[in-house]
């Protein structure tokens, strides 16, 4: 797979190219291209007839990175992404999705550079502004349990933990990230957010917020406020597995409206 210097990471990456508009597929915290794929996030699969970039954000997958927090900021990883596509799509303004640390990226992305978007697809938004305090000191104690206990620990407790109903079915998956960089991984979302309300009010791209219901760690509320934030967006809530087998025909949809 070709790789991509930065400072402090190379990140790992691939183009499948059936010609068409750009598109570019993030992916979710302690996970990566191909384990978003195992837990049915993977919407760009069957995405025919455009240009889909896929790449492991620093730190995960194949990808590799360093143990310094401030790193794995949303608004720093939003900096590898603009990098990332000024050398696979130099000059275009590409359709980005991307579900939780991947929507976190996009949005701080869209703000740093707005004409480098057409098109928003956020997918599973993770907890934000008054939501974020609390689920940042979850983060906390979990990287003192990696340290503590061991990753092995960690993983059967994530595994244990209770599951969205539209995600029933799905295998139980460890986190796609190298054992030491785990707790580095978590203290650096518990630094994070969203960008402030009126900058995410600002973006001006056809944006759809997709979400599923009961899951603590990705609520409702964040995908509504965005949705809200966001003149003209759409909002689409995913209850069943059958819900979320919907999604990349929609996102296929979106694309094609946009190019």
């Amino acid at each position: 797979m070709p790789r991509f210097a930065l400072p402090g990471a190379e990140l790992d990456w691939e183009l499948s190219d059936e010609g068409g508009a750009p598109v570019v597929q993030l992916h979710g915290l302690t996970s990566s291209r191909y384990r978003d794929r195992l837990l049915g996030v993977d919407l760009g699969l069957g995405l025919s007839g455009t240009r889909l970039l896929r790449y492991d954000a620093r730190g995960h997958g194949r990808s590799t990175g360093r143990a310094v927090p401030e790193d794995y900021r949303w608004d720093a990883l939003a900096h590898d992404l603009l990098a990332l596509l000024d050398h696979v799509f130099p000059g275009e303004a590409v359709h980005g999705v991307g579900p939780s640390m991947g929507c976190g990226t996009l949005l701080h992305a869209i703000a740093l550079d707005p004409g480098r978007f057409r098109g928003l697809t956020l997918v599973v938004p993770a907890t934000a502004w008054e939501t974020r305090a609390a689920r940042a000191a979850e983060y906390r104690a979990s990287a003192d349990v990696v340290e503590q206990q061991g990753f092995e620990t960690f993983a059967a407790l994530g595994a244990l933990a209770p599951r969205p109903p539209a995600t029933v079915g799905t295998p139980i998956t460890q986190p796609d990230v190298p054992k030491e960089l785990l707790p580095t991984l978590l203290r650096g979302a518990a630094l994070t957010d969203l960008p402030p309300r009126e900058v995410v009010a600002r973006v001006a791209v056809p944006t759809t917020v997709m979400a599923w219901v009961d899951d603590p760690a990705h609520p409702v509320s964040s995908a509504e406020a965005i949705a809200g934030l966001v003149q003209g967006s759409r909002l689409v809530l995913a209850a069943t597995p059958q819900d979320v087998a919907r999604w990349p025909a929609m996102l296929h949809e979106q694309v094609l409206e946009t190019r």
